[in-house]
C-alpha cells in the first residue's frame, strides 16, 4: 500500500532554482519544507560547470558553478530543511497531489503549495531534424561537458560546434584547453545566441573562428562521424546552393537551445507559454493552478544564474505565504503584453498592488534604444539600454505606486 503524507511547501528540483527557492520559502517562517531532487548530490547543472563567472551578481565575486552551488547547500544544510535525493515525481495534479518515486518506495505527497524548479534540457539532433547519418560522435554541448568534467572523458580531438549557445561557446574553449582543435563554430542565426564575454573569451582568445547564417546540412561516417557539411544559409534559414563546404572531423557538439521541462506541469494543467514553454505566471510566480509556483529555467530560460537565484527567492517566499496566509487571488489581473521588437515578457499578469521586476528578451541586436512600459498611450516607465541582444535578459523594476490605476502593461523597444 502507498504511504501518504501532507506536507507544507513541495519544491522539485535541486539546482539552483530550487536551493535558492526553499531557502527561501524556510526563511519566510515556514516549518515544513521538502525539497526532491532526482539526482545523488544537490546542485544541479551548477555540478558541471567548472568555469567562473557566477555569482558577479549576487555575491561580487567570481565563483565556478560547484563554488556557486554549495554557497546555497552550505546554508540549505544549516537550516535543517528535508530533502529526498535519488527520487523522482512520477506525477502530480491539479489538487498539488504528487506520486513520486524513492529509495523508500511509491509515495504520496499532498503539498500545500508546489515550486516548480525543474530546469531545462538540451535540443537534440533529432529536434532539429539534423540531415545525415547517426554515428557516435554527435553530442549535445551539456552532455559533452558532463562526460568532460564529471567523468574525467575525452569526446574528441576534431570538433565541430553547431550553434553559438553559451554551453556551445564554453565547450569550445573546454576542448581547446585538453588538446583538442576546435575547427569552428557555425551558427544558423546572423548573430551569436550567446552572451558576448563569451564570444571574446571562449572564441577570439583561442583564435576559434565563429561563422554566422551556417549551419550543418549533412552529418558524414558509420561508426563514427568522420566529418559535416555546412552551407550559408539566406533569411528564410534555407541552405545557399554553392556555399557548401565539407570538414573533416570526428565530434560534433550540438548548442542548439534549451527546452524547460515542463512535462508535469502539462500533467498538472499548468497553462504554457508556447514563446518561453514555461508557464504563464503572476506577479507571485504563481501559475495558472492555485498554489503552484514556478522559476528558474523551468519558467524561461535564464542567462545568469544570479537572476534565476532571485527569481526563486520571490517563488519560494509566496509558496511559504501561499499555505500560511492563506490564498492571495486578486479579483484584478492587469495583463503585461510583449510589443514591437520584444520576444516575451514575464511575468504575464500583475495585480498592481506590489513591487515587480518584469523580465523580457529582445527579438533582434540593437544599440541605443530605448525600451518603454506603457499602459496604452501613457508611459509608465522607460529606460535607456545602449546594448541590446536576445541572448541577454533585460530586467526593468517597477514600484507598485506607478501602477496605480493601470489597466495593462506593454513592453516595446523604441
Amino acid at each position: 500500500m502507498m504511504k501518504r503524507i501532507k506536507r507544507k511547501v513541495v519544491v522539485i528540483g535541486g539546482g539552483p532554482a530550487g536551493l535558492a527557492a526553499a531557502i527561501s520559502a524556510k526563511k519566510a517562517g515556514c516549518d515544513d519544507v521538502l525539497l526532491i531532487e532526482r539526482a545523488r548530490i544537490l546542485g544541479g547543472i551548477l555540478n558541471q560547470c567548472i568555469h567562473d563567472g557566477f555569482g558577479l551578481h549576487r555575491f561580487k565575486e567570481a565563483l565556478s558553478g560547484p563554488e556557486y552551488a554549495q554557497r546555497f547547500i552550505d546554508e540549505f544544510r544549516s537550516l535543517d530543511i528535508d530533502v529526498m535525493t535519488e527520487t523522482i515525481v512520477l506525477t502530480m495534479d491539479r489538487r498539488r497531489v504528487l506520486q513520486v518515486s524513492s529509495k523508500a518506495g511509491l509515495l504520496e505527497i499532498q503539498a500545500g503549495a508546489v515550486v516548480l524548479a525543474m530546469g531545462c534540457r538540451e535540443r537534440t539532433a533529432g529536434a532539429i531534424s539534423l540531415p545525415g547519418t547517426r554515428p557516435a560522435g554527435v553530442y549535445t554541448a551539456g552532455f559533452a561537458q558532463n562526460v568532460m568534467n564529471l567523468e574525467n572523458m575525452m569526446v574528441g580531438k576534431r570538433a565541430v560546434v553547431l550553434g553559438s549557445g553559451d554551453i556551445g561557446l564554453i565547450m569550445a574553449r573546454r576542448l581547446t584547453l585538453e588538446g583538442a582543435k576546435v575547427l569552428a563554430v557555425f551558427e544558423i542565426l546572423p548573430y551569436s545566441s550567446g552572451l558576448p564575454r563569451n564570444i571574446q573569451q571562449c572564441l577570439n582568445d583561442y583564435d576559434i573562428p565563429l561563422f554566422l547564417s551556417t549551419t550543418v546540412i549533412k552529418i558524414h561516417g558509420e561508426h563514427r562521424i568522420d566529418g559535416v557539411t555546412v552551407a550559408q544559409v539566406d533569411d528564410r534559414m534555407q541552405p545557399i546552393q554553392g556555399t557548401e563546404r565539407y570538414l573533416d572531423c570526428d565530434t560534433l557538439l550540438l548548442s542548439v537551445g534549451l527546452i524547460p521541462e515542463n512535462e508535469l506541469s502539462q500533467e498538472a494543467g499548468v497553462r504554457l507559454n508556447p514563446l518561453t514553454n514555461g508557464a504563464f505566471v503572476d506577479d507571485t510566480l504563481m501559475t495558472s493552478v492555485p498554489g503552484v509556483f514556478a522559476c528558474g529555467n523551468v519558467l524561461h530560460v535564464h542567462d545568469l544564474v544570479d537572476h534565476v537565484s532571485a527569481e526563486a527567492d520571490s517563488a519560494g517566499k509566496n509558496a511559504a505565504d501561499y499555505v500560511q496566509k492563506g490564498k492571495n487571488d486578486p479579483k484584478i489581473r492587469i495583463p503585461v503584453t510583449p510589443g514591437e521588437g520584444i520576444r516575451y515578457t514575464l511575468p504575464q499578469t500583475i495585480s498592481g498592488k506590489r513591487d515587480v521586476t518584469l523580465s523580457f528578451r529582445v527579438e533582434e541586436p540593437a544599440r541605443n534604444r530605448r525600451v518603454m512600459v506603457c499602459d496604452g498611450d501613457r508611459v509608465v516607465k522607460r529606460k535607456k539600454v545602449i546594448r541590446l541582444h536576445p541572448a541577454e535578459m533585460v530586467q526593468i523594476p517597477l514600484k507598485k505606486d506607478i501602477l496605480k490605476d493601470v489597466r495593462s502593461l506593454k513592453v516595446y523597444v523604441e
